[in-house]
């Protein structure tokens, strides 16, 4: 038989603590959701924010819920509706009861899912940032591919089809992201420096490439009670600030709501976007190793989990108490 590890000692949460902390979350995915769910009750479709909610197959509601993660105990939680959460178990401490994440059913729910996304993961972060991909993805996806390849019908244009065609004509696209690639144009398809696969996923992201440092907030999320609320938030609000650099360099006109466009069409823009770049490597890969760290914590404190593997127990700490709605 494997060894077995063993889980680290809990740390309970006095329920004046964890209350407050839970009230912070909400009140921070609420700063970033709220004209979100405004919107979708008056029908009004956004082509930036939408994204994250329809692509991903997120829900706000399931943002709201804050999750401590793993060894944590919330004291009186059993007295609350987090009684009725999926992957939580009542447990002591000291004479005092609270409801604990429960990791074993968290792996045996999302366990395949977290293993493909922590190998996708290591894998990015591993591997310095590729730039000067420019976001050509969405000049590729309508690259000499007319109305019918429009992915944003209600969202005009604010370049013209031959321009977009140049573009691409004269660049070497360099994208690394599959998921993108896949919306190429039949005809930008074999104008990637790069064939992409699916299998080939963990060998080819990098940590520029926004969509890579995207899907960290649809890993986090996949995650579950395993996942803490502040990586929860912070992955959220990077993932909204990535799309819309992602719509502003693109071919699509947004004035009408709000945003400029950084013209990628010309060396200025392009400079504009490497620097976005830039941050965006920096910012990623600080978010990866939190959301490899939440990993390995799942598995430190789950007690059926067979040691080994090479990813040594994390030590728990109590949640922040100074987070606050990230920028």
């Amino acid at each position: 038989m494997s060894p077995r590890r063993q889980p680290a000692d809990p740390v309970l949460v006095p329920e004046r603590l964890w209350r407050a902390l839970e009230r912070r979350h909400t009140e921070a995915v609420d700063s970033l959701t709220t004209d979100h769910l405004e919107r979708r009750r008056r029908g009004e479709p956004h082509p930036v924010a939408d994204f994250l909610f329809t692509y991903y197959r997120t829900s706000v509601a399931t943002v709201r819920r804050w999750h401590p993660g793993p060894g944590i105990i919330l004291e009186n939680a059993h007295l609350t509706e987090r009684a009725q959460w999926r992957h939580y178990e009542r447990t002591s401490l000291r004479g005092r009861s609270g409801l604990i994440v429960d990791p074993t059913s968290v792996l045996s729910r999302c366990g395949p899912r977290l293993s493909r996304a922590r190998e996708i993961v290591e894998a990015t972060a591993s591997r310095p940032g590729a730039l000067g991909c420019f976001g050509l993805h969405e000049w590729a996806m309508l690259y000499r591919g007319g109305d019918d390849a429009v992915r944003h019908p209600r969202v005009p244009l604010r370049v013209s089809q031959p321009l977009i065609d140049d573009v691409v004509d004269g660049s070497r696209l360099r994208c690394t992201h599959f998921d993108a690639l896949r919306f190429f144009t039949e005809a930008a398809v074999p104008l990637n420096k790069d064939v992409l696969t699916r299998a080939e996923q963990v060998r080819n992201e990098q940590p520029a490439c926004l969509h890579a440092g995207m899907d960290l907030y649809s890993y986090v999320v996949d995650m579950e009670a395993g996942a803490p609320g502040e990586l929860l938030v912070d992955t959220l609000a990077a993932a909204f600030d990535a799309r819309e650099v992602d719509m502003r360099s693109s071919p699509y006109d947004l004035s009408a709501w709000g945003l400029d466009p950084i013209p990628v069409e010309s060396p200025e823009g392009r400079a504009v976007f490497v620097a976005h770049q830039r941050g965006w490597v920096a910012r990623t890969q600080g978010l990866r190793a939190r959301y490899l760290e939440a990993a390995r914590a799942l598995e430190s404190t789950n007690p059926t989990c067979p040691a080994g593997a090479g990813r040594p127990p994390v030590r728990r700490q109590p949640p922040r108490t100074a987070a606050g709605p990230p920028r």
